[in-house]
């Protein structure tokens, strides 16, 4: 069996020592290749794990190792996409995505850095909006452009912080689309965060759901038993959807605050099965 590719080992965060932690003891495995969401209400701490993940943070208590090697910085193996696209307005479409090429690749040719940023951007469905700046672009092309230079730097782990929430229904299908396509091509490990239910389960292999702030834990993890061939299109008809998704909100609106309310400082793990049947949701219980 392969080694956990990602391993978080007791992670906390505080931010003032007369303050409760944002969420403590945090403790969880990701397989390389793996798609997973994170849900929970705000102000749970899930930006700030990310931040941790990506290196751009430091934890209060803790460790994250990846491949082996710990976390202790930045770094091109963890790409990163935020709700913001962040990207340089005096720049085109492909100046954006040739630069982080060329901060991977600073001894490739302009000629190659800008071959392999044609790539990923035609990846994204922009070819023929290459040379426009980002003032030209809506904000979907914009995000799109975003996940092309996260994915053009070959990270080993991509890591989204609510990277369609800004976007109309319509645009963000069209995104999560690109994205699911890229990700079966590409077979890339995923960590995103969302507060869309129906994103997480059309996205994600598996669903981390965290109790509410202050001392947040990662009470459950929901294996997705749907097929990986869903689509947006398809999904619902699936009568698993509607018990993932019934399973989900019930614990966004109610199994959350209870858990919070009754957190102890000595955590458990039991492995539970969510409404029996011809098709089950599978629940790790970590609290």
């Amino acid at each position: 069996m392969e080694n956990n590719f990602l391993r978080v080992e007791g992670l906390s965060k505080r931010y003032a020592v007369d303050k409760p932690p944002v969420f403590e003891n945090i403790s969880f495995t990701i397989q390389r290749g793996e798609f997973i969401c994170i849900i929970g209400h705000s102000g749970c701490g899930k930006s700030t794990i990310l931040n941790v993940l990506a290196g751009l943070e430091e934890a209060s208590a803790g460790h994250v190792f990846m491949d082996n090697r710990e976390v202790s910085g930045p770094s091109l193996d963890r790409g990163v996409v935020f709700q913001t696209h962040a990207l340089m307005p005096w720049l085109s479409v492909l100046s954006n995505v040739a630069f982080a090429i060329k901060s991977r690749h600073p001894d490739w040719s302009r000629a190659r850095i800008e071959e392999r940023a044609l790539h990923f951007i035609d990846m994204v469905g922009l070819k023929v909006h290459a040379m426009k700046k980002p003032s030209e672009l809506s904000g979907g092309m914009k995000q799109r452009v975003g996940i092309a230079r996260a994915f053009s730097i070959e990270p080993k782990m991509l890591l989204l912080d609510e990277p369609f929430g800004a976007l109309d229904a319509l645009t963000r299908g069209v995104i999560q689309d690109e994205l699911l396509k890229i990700c079966a091509e590409t077979h890339q490990t995923v960590f995103m965060i969302t507060h869309d239910v129906d994103e997480a389960i059309l996205l994600a292999d598996k669903i981390f759901l965290m109790s509410n702030g202050p001392n947040a834990q990662i009470a459950e993890i929901v294996v997705n038993t749907m097929p990986k061939s869903r689509t947006r299109a398809d999904m619902h008809h699936d009568p698993q959807f509607y018990r993932i998704r019934n399973y989900l909100v019930d614990f966004l609106v109610h199994r959350s605050k209870q858990i919070q309310a009754s957190a102890s400082s000595e955590k458990t793990q039991d492995t539970i099965t969510v409404t029996p049947g011809l098709e089950t949701v599978v629940a790790i219980k970590c609290a």
